[in-house]
C-alpha cells in the first residue's frame, strides 16, 4: 500500500489495540497517534518477544515497520483480511543508514529492561508466589537513626511522603509520617517525636523548594502541617493531581467526575493488579473498624509494613505519570525533526527561517484533540456539569471513613489483568537496619 493509504487506514483504527512488526523486533500496544509522515505512537506497549511492558509511550518510524496488524477482538473477523495485509513500505535503502542512528525508537531484544526509570522501577518484580516485601527503618528516638535519617534524606532530589493519623488535618492528630527514597524508607513516629521531629530537620525538607515532594492528595497533610507546626510544603508532585491532567489530556480536554485513590491510580498507571494492592484495602478496613489504629504502640509488623508500601509506590507512579503526560510532546518533537529531513530539498529553498506562522506538525495536534473529545464522548458518560463518568474498577463496598474524607466512591479500572509491578524490595543499597520495638 502507498503511504496515504496507510496514513488513512491506520486513523481509522486509532485506539485500537495493534501489533507492529518491525526489522528489528514485534511490538505491541494501542494505537494513539499516525503522523503524515508515517510515525506511529502506542501506549501500553508490550515487547512480545522479550515480554517486557514499556511504560508511557512508544514511537515508530515508518521505514522500521514491516506489517500492522489488528489485535482488536471485537472487529477482528471483519478487518482481519486488511489489517493483516497492512505494510507501510520499508525503504530498505534507508534502514541499513538508519540502523547505525540513535534513535531511542527501535533497539533490539536484550536481557536488560527496555526503559528502566529508576533503580526503584528497576526493583520492583512479579512473582505470584512471594508477598509483598519492603526493608524500613522506624525513627521513634532522636538518638543513632533519626540523624542518619536526616543526613540520608537532604541529599535527596525527589522524595516520596505519605502520613497516617486519626483524621489528619488542623483538627485531627498526624501520627506516622513516611519518606521514602529510591533506596530507603523512614516512618517517623511523630506520635513519639512529637514537634521536635520537625524542629530537628523535617521542617527543613518539607519547605525546601531544591527538594521535589511526591504526594498523592496533600490537602490533608498540607493543612495538618500547615496550621499545627508552622509548616508550608513546598515543591510538591501531586499524582492524584497528574492523574486528572493525565486524563484531560487524553480525553482531549474533559475531566473526570471524581479524582482517583491510590489504589486506583497504581492500576491504572502502574498496572499493578488489584489483588496486589490488597494492603490498601486492609488499611481502609483497619481505620474503619478503628479509627486511633495508628496511635497503638508498639504497631505491629504488619501495619509497619503498609506505611511502607503507602510511600514506596508513588516514586514509581510519579515517574509513569510524567511520561504519560510528556507524551503529546514526544510526539510534537518528534514531527519537527522530521519536518523538513524527510521531505525534498527543493521546498526548502523558497522558505523564509524566520517565518514564525504555526507550523503544520504542531496543527496537527488540533485534529488529534478533536479525535480525543470525539472518542471520549463515545466511550464515557457524562454528567450534568459536563464531567466524564470514569468506569468502575472493581465492584466492593465502600468504607465510610475513606470515602468521605477523600470524596469518590471505589471504582474499577479495565487494567485489572495487566501484570503488575509486584515487588518493591529496595536492594541497590544494603539494607536498612531493622524495625526496633518502642520501650514499653
Amino acid at each position: 500500500m502507498d503511504p496515504s493509504s496507510d496514513y488513512h487506514f491506520l486513523n481509522q483504527i486509532l485506539w485500537r489495540r495493534v501489533k507492529l512488526t518491525l526489522v528489528c523486533g514485534v511490538f505491541e500496544g494501542v494505537l494513539q497517534h499516525v503522523d503524515p509522515n508515517r510515525i506511529v505512537v502506542l501506549k501500553k506497549v508490550k515487547n512480545v518477544e522479550t515480554g517486557r511492558s514499556v511504560p508511557g509511550v512508544k514511537m515508530f518510524f515508518g521505514h522500521e515497520i514491516v506489517n500492522v496488524e489488528l489485535l482488536d477482538e471485537v472487529e477482528q473477523g471483519a478487518v482481519r483480511e486488511s489489517a493483516s495485509s497492512v505494510s507501510l513500505n520499508t525503504e530498505r535503502t534507508r534502514v541499513d543508514k538508519m540502523k547505525n542512528e540513535d534513535l531511542h525508537v527501535c533497539e533490539p531484544p536484550s536481557p536488560a529492561p527496555e526503559a528502566p526509570i529508576t533503580s526503584l522501577l528497576n526493583d520492583l518484580k512479579y512473582s505470584p508466589s512471594e508477598e509483598e516485601e519492603v526493608t524500613y527503618t522506624v525513627i521513634d528516638q532522636f538518638q543513632q537513626k533519626f540523624g542518619a535519617a536526616m543526613l540520608h534524606i537532604k541529599k535527596q532530589s525527589v522524595l516520596s511522603v505519605a502520613a497516617e493519623g486519626a483524621n489528619v488535618c488542623r483538627h485531627g492528630k498526624l501520627c506516622w509520617l513516611q519518606v521514602a527514597t529510591n533506596s530507603r524508607v523512614y516512618l517517623f513516629d511523630i506520635f513519639l517525636l512529637g514537634s521536635r521531629a520537625f524542629n530537628n530537620g523535617l521542617q527543613m525538607v518539607l519547605e525546601d523548594k531544591r527538594i521535589l515532594k511526591v504526594i498523592h492528595d496533600c490537602r490533608w497533610l498540607s493543612d495538618c502541617l500547615s496550621h499545627q507546626y508552622g509548616i508550608l510544603l513546598n515543591n510538591i508532585f501531586d499524582t492524584q493531581v497528574a492523574d486528572v491532567l493525565q486524563f484531560s489530556m487524553e480525553t482531549g480536554g474533559f475531566l473526570p467526575n471524581c479524582v482517583s485513590t491510590l489504589q486506583e491510580s497504581l492500576i491504572r498507571h502502574l498496572k499493578v493488579a488489584p489483588k496486589y494492592l490488597s494492603f490498601l484495602e486492609e488499611r481502609q478496613q483497619l481505620i474503619h473498624d478503628n479509627p486511633e489504629v495508628w496511635f497503638t504502640r508498639p504497631l505491629s509488623p504488619s501495619l509497619l509494613k503498609i506505611l511502607a508500601l503507602e510511600a514506596t509506590y508513588l516514586l514509581p507512579l510519579r515517574l509513569v505519570l510524567l511520561d504519560e503526560m510528556m507524551s503529546d510532546l514526544t510526539t510534537l518533537v518528534d514531527g519537527y525533526l522530521n519536518a523538513y529531513r524527510e521531505g525534498s530539498a527543493d521546498q526548502l529553498g523558497g522558505m523564509e527561517p524566520s517565518c514564525m506562522e504555526l507550523p503544520g506538525e504542531l496543527l496537527q495536534f488540533k485534529d488529534s484533540q478533536k479525535q480525543r473529545r470525539e472518542r471520549a464522548v463515545k466511550e464515557y458518560s457524562m454528567n450534568a456539569k459536563g464531567l466524564l463518568l470514569r468506569t468502575e474498577l472493581r465492584p466492593k463496598e465502600s468504607v465510610t471513613e475513606t470515602a468521605g474524607k477523600e470524596g469518590k466512591e471505589t471504582r474499577v479500572s479495565p487494567s485489572d489483568n495487566f501484570h503488575p509491578f509486584r515487588k518493591a524490595v529496595l536492594s541497590t543499597l544494603p539494607p536498612c537496619p531493622a524495625l526496633e520495638k518502642i520501650p514499653e
